[in-house]
């Protein structure tokens, strides 16, 4: 039997197909889970790192975009913005949340919540800071991932000693709101004290403070330049390569993006690790899993990495038995 269908019941029939489409899209989208994504840095200068926190999530099961949203909040090197994006994510109702740029953006989403998930990128020691009661055993709803930033200011004045003997002063760069930094001052400060050099430091959380500062460590003749491991200053990093090669500073950061951008050196662990090992800690969680029964992980890879090119335009050289302990050696 053939049913014929008129032009009007086909119209309608369409009509209804077509409301149909949209509020199935929309509640599949409503269904797909959402994960809060705080960073203190940057989204230009994060996107490498974000790419990393993504593919472990995808080798994991959960592909943005298909099966899972990221809500992302930057709060772009102004620590005093966290607080209230956290609270905006927490509101979000978002499943867990993903914290990078160390300490500053851990806290703020702490401080949040008791109850959401939270996994950090931190380059300090947690329990330490008291972010989680211990490594194996976090507790609470916190757990995350630490790469060796922090605690290796020691050797960064070490190896900026090394490559300028002459320098009888070494500056440092920090960021006053960044609650580790006092310890970090005094790491320097007995640094300095075993290398038998003067500490100078100079404090910057703005662009302009920062201009200001590297101008003052050029007017106080400091002979080279160790810059703190502080999201902030990541942020402003293009800035912060340019000042140094203005007033030709030898300078040594914490991580190798900045030589990779032209900085001189950099010692520090591979950030990308952090990220991924976020993104698998996220995804376990998203499968059932307790940040309480995570334990805290360790990436404990540290590469050293040159820069030939702006060692020229610095007039240096780097010792011979400095760039044979270079994980990597750019020209």
């Amino acid at each position: 039997m053939t049913v014929t269908i008129g032009r009007r019941e086909l119209l309608v029939a369409l009509g209804g197909a077509a409301v149909a489409w949209p509020l199935a899209a929309r509640a599949q989208q409503a269904a797909m889970p959402v994960v809060g994504f705080l960073s203190s840095r940057s989204t230009v200068e994060s996107s490498h790192v974000v790419a990393a926190f993504r593919e472990a999530l995808a080798e994991n099961g959960y592909i943005e975009g298909q099966n899972l949203r990221i809500e992302y909040r930057w709060a772009e090197g102004q620590y005093d913005r966290l607080p209230g994006l956290a609270s905006e994510m927490v509101g979000h109702k978002v499943i867990a949340i993903a914290t990078a740029g160390n300490t500053p953006s851990a806290f703020a989403a702490k401080a949040a919540t008791t109850t959401i998930p939270i996994v950090f990128v931190i380059g300090d020691d947690p329990v330490k800071v008291g972010l989680v009661d211990s490594l194996n055993h976090p507790n609470g709803n916190v757990t995350g991932v630490t790469v060796l930033f922090g605690p290796l200011g020691l050797k960064r004045f070490e190896l900026i000693s090394e490559l300028v003997p002459s320098a009888a002063t070494i500056a440092m760069l920090a960021n006053p709101t960044n609650p580790t930094t006092e310890q970090a001052i005094n790491e320097a400060r007995e640094a300095t004290r075993i290398l038998r050099r003067q500490l100078l430091v100079q404090s910057a959380n703005t662009e302009n403070e920062l201009e200001a500062a590297v101008a003052s460590i050029a007017r106080q003749r400091a002979g080279a330049l160790v810059v703190d491991a502080d999201p902030f200053f990541t942020t402003r990093r293009d800035q912060l390569i340019a000042l140094t090669a203005r007033y030709s500073m030898p300078a040594i950061y914490s991580h190798r993006d900045f030589v990779a951008a032209g900085g001189l050196m950099s010692y520090g662990g591979d950030i990308r690790i952090g990220y991924r090992g976020a993104g698998i800690y996220i995804a376990r969680i998203l499968k059932g899993a307790k940040p309480a029964d995570l334990p805290v992980q360790q990436a404990t890879k540290v590469e050293l990495v040159l820069n030939l090119k702006t060692a020229k335009a610095l007039g240096l050289t780097f010792p011979l038995p400095l760039l044979a302990r270079a994980d990597e050696v750019i020209e």
